[in-house]
């Protein structure tokens, strides 16, 4: 069963991959290996792809069950990030999905997006602009694509872009499976002040063809906590954050509170112990800052926000 999960997906996390299976995750890393020994499958920082080094796209509806609580935690986490009476674009995606579901009660937002499923998620908001590309649909994913995508968003200027991808890396940055996809991408970021990258654990570490966001353009990374023996990832949640980029991580837990924004979250900055890192004024010698999402009411998920400055 886990190879077959493997071929329909393109890349599967061993925590759903143990969840599918009804098994521990030690018993799915112990199969992986002996897969991996057969040329089956390759590795990956928590979980396993297709073999050959790059992950293939996976459709919608493969997408739509994979890591669905991470998401969830993730677009709670995110939804934080967005003010009332801002103009921001949402790529397409599963995540930026589930994020637009919590945008609905923004009073004075306006959406740019290619994608149909974040629109649809928005159609019914009263208060809620949404504003569609142009462009050729490509059923795969139910975003539009090409030149006319492109164009549409030329002049365009917003505070912030929320993108996702197929992978994520300190070395190259968010990067997708398809051509199209990644060119639309690229133009978005372009109209956007800020680039608030959402992407699950399984993601960290995960290189595909195609780049869509230089490491050093991404502002902010918004994750779920990787399992505790995923060391790699954690490595390159330091990379990324070594480079600048702004680190949130939300519990795998998150609210499920459907289209409703999550409350706002009061934030409180601790001292975290780490290398000695120039930090601007104010800092102080071999401490990097943190700022921590604490819980506002009894049903508020805990979620911890590194805001990792840059060197």
């Amino acid at each position: 069963m886990i190879l077959e999960m493997v071929r329909a997906n393109g890349a599967v996390s061993l925590r759903e991959l143990a969840r599918v299976v009804q098994t521990s995750e030690v018993t799915v890393r112990r199969d992986v290996r002996a897969l991996e020994a057969e040329g089956l499958l390759d590795r990956r920082h928590g979980g396993a792809v297709l073999p050959g080094g790059f992950t293939r796209e996976s459709g919608f509806p493969q997408k739509s069950h994979l890591a669905t609580a991470e998401k969830t935690a993730i677009a709670d986490l995110a939804a934080n990030f967005v003010e009332e009476g801002e103009a921001i674009v949402v790529g397409a995606g599963t995540t930026t999905q589930e994020l637009a579901r919590r945008l609905a009660r923004v009073p004075g937002l306006t959406v740019v997006t290619n994608s149909l499923l974040v629109a649809q998620a928005l159609a019914h908001a009263n208060r809620v602009e949404v504003v569609m590309t142009g462009g050729t649909l490509r059923g795969s994913n139910y975003a539009l694509v090409g030149s006319g995508a492109e164009q549409s968003l030329q002049g365009l200027r917003v505070s912030r872009a929320f993108l996702s991808g197929s992978g994520l890396t300190a070395e190259r940055g968010l990067s997708t499976s398809n051509m199209l996809s990644a060119s639309v991408d690229r133009a978005l970021v372009q109209a956007a002040a800020e680039v608030v990258v959402l992407a699950d654990h399984t993601k960290l570490g995960t290189d595909t063809m195609f780049q869509t966001v230089p490491t050093d353009v991404i502002t902010r990374l918004v994750t779920d906590e990787p399992p505790p023996h995923d060391d790699r990832a954690a490595t390159e949640l330091q990379a990324l954050a070594d480079q600048g980029v702004q680190i949130a991580v939300a519990g795998a837990s998150g609210n499920s509170g459907g289209d409703s924004v999550p409350p706002r979250q009061a934030r409180r900055d601790v001292a975290l112990p780490g290398p000695r890192r120039g930090q601007g004024p104010g800092a102080v010698p071999g401490l990097r800052t943190a700022t921590v999402l604490g819980e506002t009411s009894a049903g508020a998920e805990r979620a911890r926000v590194a805001d990792l400055r840059r060197r």
